[in-house]
């Protein structure tokens, strides 16, 4: 990748930082540049959903949308470079900042402005779509047959599976006819736009395709990590609705008569994903999301007539709602400590907490030692340019890999059965610079990738 990018550029690459995995297969990386400027680099071996991502940028860049501008496409279709955006999602600023409504109520309605562009704008070429170019109702029934199969089965849910299915049908054929030309994003939410300063930006529209108005608005709405206030959800589907009267009255009534189907539909799907991620990959974190989409349900169960129409969809619906609705409390009320440290082995291993006695301690004495060079003397493993050299050792990387992996199933173990401590420290010959290196650089990993649902606490015995 290195090379790549130098080439490519004609610059020298300075340091590549790996940035937290989500939950797709997709890898990237912030490239920085001798002359201090960043890229992102993102690597996927499915060649057709980079394809989409790469076509779909440069259409919407083309039409005034602010998306990521694609700067090169390696020739195997695996690697791409685009520009950077920052570190900072619409669901960062909400989580740090929930008491500027005014500021959150600006951001929520210059995405909805941002929504109304991406769906009336000309349509990109639909034939790239991954893995469908319409969400139709096969696409639907692919989204409730996942709710089915990686939620409500792996969370023993109880359901009868033919009246389910007649429900299924059901819901399909309500929602056959609703108009679904326009461009659906497919997972317009918090996390998939971008904030700098006072202006928005938009990624992750790999999946996007043909569909209904109805979906992303749902998906913006009720995505449940967001947790938004009702009060607030009206105030923006009113703002959509307004905007969409004064661009095409004719769409109006049909869209407010079937958002809740969509709704609904949205929260399966996310259960599914919930469902898949943290039943099945055993990935326990995503399932912290689940009380949170089920509070959403029992708010959607007192104010939607849909219990004549999918009787069983009901019952199922309400035994999520009363499975999930005290899990909220508890779980953001566990939060799970992790203890990072860095020390020298000269020194001695660093004492643990008796009470508790488990953890990892990990050696970083067999990675190159920066330490050995005049020029690092001084300085330490939180110092950039101790940061740059090691982040050019591909065997750091792999080494800090297989330590975050190990790491990430504890974490997501002990979130699910509601430990509290984990410790975890990295040992070196002086504590000064491979070690400290390591621990800031899975601090920072978990953080992202857990956000709140864990503390980190940090620190650096030798450099006390």
């Amino acid at each position: 990748m290195k090379r790549i990018a130098e080439e490519a550029f004609r610059m020298p690459v300075s340091t590549i930082l790996p940035l937290p995995a989500s939950g797709s297969n997709r890898r990237y990386y912030r490239l920085t540049f001798e002359d201090s400027t960043t890229i992102l680099a993102a690597e996927n071996n499915e060649v057709r959903e980079n394809r989409a991502f790469i076509e779909f940028s440069k259409h919407f860049g083309q039409h005034g949308l602010p998306v990521p501008e694609i700067l090169y496409e390696h020739p195997d279709g695996n690697l791409y470079f685009q520009s950077d955006l920052g570190n900072t999602t619409l669901y960062d600023f909400i989580s740090a900042n929930r008491d500027q409504e005014q500021q959150i109520l600006q951001y929520y309605q210059a995405a909805a402005d941002a929504l109304l562009q991406f769906q009336f704008c000309p349509p990109p070429d639909y034939r790239l779509c991954f893995p469908r170019d319409s969400f139709d109702r096969t696409s639907m029934m692919w989204d409730l047959n996942y709710f089915k199969y990686y939620f409500l089965k792996l969370a023993n849910i109880p359901f009868d599976e033919q009246k389910l299915e007649h429900d299924y049908i059901a819901f399909c054929d309500a929602l056959n006819g609703v108009p679904s030309g326009f461009f659906m994003y497919r997972d317009f939410q918090s996390r998939n736009i971008m904030v700098n300063g006072s202006e928005l930006a938009f990624v992750d529209y790999q999946g996007g395709r043909r569909g209904a108005l109805q979906y992303d608005l749902a998906s913006l709405l009720y995505d449940a990590k967001a947790n938004l206030s009702d009060d607030f959800r009206s105030k923006i589907f009113n703002y959509y609705c307004e905007k969409l009267q004064a661009q095409h009255p004719e769409l109006v009534d049909g869209f407010k008569e079937y958002f809740y189907h969509f709704v609904l539909l949205r929260i399966m799907q996310a259960f599914g994903a919930y469902g898949y991620r943290g039943y099945y990959e055993k990935k326990s974190h995503f399932l912290q999301s689940v009380p949170l989409a089920a509070a959403n349900l029992q708010k959607l169960l007192h104010i939607i007539p849909f219990g004549h129409d999918f009787p069983e969809l009901w019952q199922v619906w309400n035994h999520i709602a009363e499975r999930f609705d005290n899990a909220g409390m508890e779980i953001q009320s566990d939060i799970l400590q992790v203890d990072i440290s860095s020390f020298s082995y000269k020194k001695g291993y660093p004492s643990g907490d008796p009470e508790h006695g488990g953890g990892f301690v990990f050696d970083c004495r067999a990675l190159p030692n920066p330490g050995r060079e005049e020029r690092f003397k001084m300085v330490t493993g939180k110092d950039s340019t101790v940061i740059e050299w090691l982040s050019e050792k591909e065997e750091v990387s792999y080494y800090l890999d297989a330590c975050a992996d190990l790491v990430c199933l504890s974490v997501d173990n002990y979130l699910e059965r509601k430990f509290n401590r984990l410790t975890v420290a990295f040992g070196c010959t002086g504590g000064q610079h491979r070690s400290v290196y390591c621990a800031e650089q899975l601090a920072k990993d978990l953080q992202n990738r857990y956000g709140h649902d864990i503390q980190i606490n940090l620190s650096h015995r030798e450099q006390i």
